[in-house]
């Protein structure tokens, strides 16, 4: 059975060298990563797709493509090949937090004939859903002072928001020489979902600039009303947010005839997730 139609074959030399190396340690490419692994392991699950494949009967591996270095080549998904290869190897499979591609690696499952790992990632799929319902529903029934949105019940339980800080400072310590501009700053802004941002700064979010949105709207007008970054990074972790991502630019603007006479404006984005 042929995974793929796009590699050019190696010579029978370079692929015996490959194919039958010292010991049974198995070299394949699998959408262009790399992975060794043992004979053993890709045949762990007889009646998989790789099991079968690799299994001990004559030419069974004969159909498979190889790459130009004379390695196996498997035409999916390289990234995700890594939770099948170590189900093959423990019979279960440990996912990072806040992993956005479970359906994808179900399809992966499916593709390479494992049911189980399938089963156990859509059962894991249906609690991650559960959970975010109960914990709507609880939220609705206990009357809490949070802000709650039936509209968008369980999309609120989830989303990005980002944070950015814009700051100033003058050189050479001349902070008497900023201009009123400068001397507004430094302010902490927030882009996301309306909802997700009342629901996680509460009183402390400025909205007189995006008031009357329906909450599943997106904003990035929103700043808040205190310009400690730590406090809001107390908030986001309390409400369940994780950092993603960050960057950070800093610039100069002369505010006079010598070189130590700059404004130093800092800007910096903190991109927060919630699953």
């Amino acid at each position: 059975m042929a995974l793929s139609e796009n590699c050019k074959t190696q010579t029978a030399k370079e692929q015996g060298s490959v194919g039958n190396p010292p010991s049974d340690v198995i070299e394949l490419n699998v959408g262009g990563q790399v992975y060794y692994t043992r004979h053993a392991t890709l045949t762990s699950f007889p009646n998989s797709l790789l099991g079968k494949l690799f299994s001990n009967k004559k030419g069974s591996s004969n159909d498979l493509s190889r790459d130009f270095r004379g390695r196996y080549f498997v035409d999916r998904d390289g990234f995700l090949f890594r939770y099948v290869l170590d189900y093959l190897r423990d019979k279960q499979v440990v996912l990072p937090d806040h992993f956005p591609e479970k359906g994808r690696l179900k399809r992966e499952a499916e593709y390479f004939q494992l049911p189980d790992l399938a089963t156990l990632l859509s059962s894991e799929e249906s609690k991650i859903l559960s959970d975010d319902l109960c914990n709507d529903l609880d939220d609705a029934s206990q009357g809490s002072d949070q802000l709650f949105y039936p509209s968008y019940s369980l999309d609120g339980r989830y989303g990005y928001i980002t944070v950015a800080f814009k700051g100033a400072c003058a050189g050479g310590g001349r902070e008497s020489q900023l201009d009123n501009k400068a001397k507004k700053l430094p302010r902490i802004f927030i882009s996301s979902r309306i909802g997700l941002a009342k629901e996680v700064f509460g009183d402390a979010l400025n909205e007189n600039r995006d008031s009357d949105r329906p909450p599943d709207r997106y904003t990035c007008r929103f700043y808040l009303k205190f310009r400690h970054l730590e406090r809001a990074f107390d908030m986001l972790s309390e409400s369940g947010f994780h950092m993603v991502a960050c960057n950070s630019s800093l610039t100069a603007s002369s505010i006079g005839h010598y070189a130590e006479d700059k404004v130093w404006s800092n800007y910096a984005q903190y991109i927060f997730y919630r699953e």
